[in-house]
């Protein structure tokens, strides 16, 4: 499986901040946003990603992030030229997929939580239909929701409705089949001449092939789009970090614990910083294995 990382758009929201940086460079606590996705794809198994950015951003992503051979993993690049549409990542990607197929995370989303690994790479392990994890809000007007019944099963999706019929909100992270881009090219426009990504889903609930993966409440989903939104994750990161001793979604250390890159390898990117992250690096050669 291939995973494609949307990191476009203008992050209009988030002017004047990112009139010259792209949003999903800023940094939330103490690493890029980008590297967030990235943690999480490295998680389910997934080592071959194609980053698609804004128009004349590619650049910036390929100094911070490299071809991803430091990490065990490959990236490739791509930019959208307009904001047209979730959707629009797989005809952007369907050259990189090459029939594989891919999950889609959205740049500026993050995951963490007990039992998530498992979760992640179970729905990577499925070769067919689509697969996305829905998390309980209580303002579901602002989201995507799926209505879920007793045993778990899909019943509607909705975008951003006035009245809901559930409190389920569809996160950022989406997992198809090889034939999600013939999806993609099926479906018509929104009125606001997007590609939606809930008309993608809705293609595969009403074929029966949509599986939903309820978050437990011991997983954290958070949506760093907006000022606030991305001062909440900081904090929700450097707590756990300071409680814990433990990084949240450290690049290096996901790709040495999956075994994609050794001890010397972790000693050589260790040696770039020159701060706490650089002992945190090192501190897990200590640890027994």
């Amino acid at each position: 499986m291939k995973g494609i990382i949307l990191a476009g758009g203008k992050g209009s929201r988030l002017y004047p901040a990112t009139r010259a940086v792209s949003k999903h460079l800023l940094m939330i606590y103490d690493k890029p946003l980008i590297y967030y996705p990235v943690s999480t794809f490295l998680l389910a198994g997934i080592t071959e990603v194609l980053i698609i950015t804004a128009k004349d951003q590619a650049r910036s992503y390929q100094a911070l992030l490299g071809d991803g051979s430091q990490w065990g993993i490959r990236f490739s690049y791509a930019e959208q030229e307009s904001a047209a549409g979730i959707a629009e990542a797989f005809l952007i990607g369907e050259e990189f997929l090459d029939g594989s197929a891919c999950a889609l995370a959205l740049g500026d989303n993050i995951f963490y939580g007990a039992g998530l690994t498992g979760m992640l790479q179970e729905m990577a392990g499925r070769t067919s239909g689509a697969s996305v994890m829905a998390f309980q809000v209580n303002d579901p007007q602002r989201f995507g929701i799926v209505e879920i019944d007793a045993d778990g099963n899909p019943l509607s999706l909705e975008e951003k409705p006035a009245n809901p019929r559930a409190n389920w909100a569809v996160t950022g992270l989406y997992f198809y089949g090889p034939d999600v881009a013939e999806v993609a090219r099926s479906v018509k426009p929104s009125a606001r001449g997007e590609l939606e990504i809930t008309a993608v889903n809705q293609v595969y609930l009403e074929r029966g092939e949509l599986n939903v993966v309820r978050l437990p409440r011991g997983v954290t989903w958070l949506d760093a789009g907006t000022f606030d939104s991305m001062l909440e994750a900081s904090h929700f990161v450097q707590t756990v970090e300071k409680r814990q001793g433990l990084k949240v979604s450290c690049i290096e250390e996901v790709a040495w614990r999956r075994g994609l890159i050794s001890d010397g390898q972790v000693r050589d990117l260790a040696a770039a910083f020159n701060n706490e992250y650089r002992d945190y690096l090192l501190s897990l050669l200590d640890q027994p294995s």
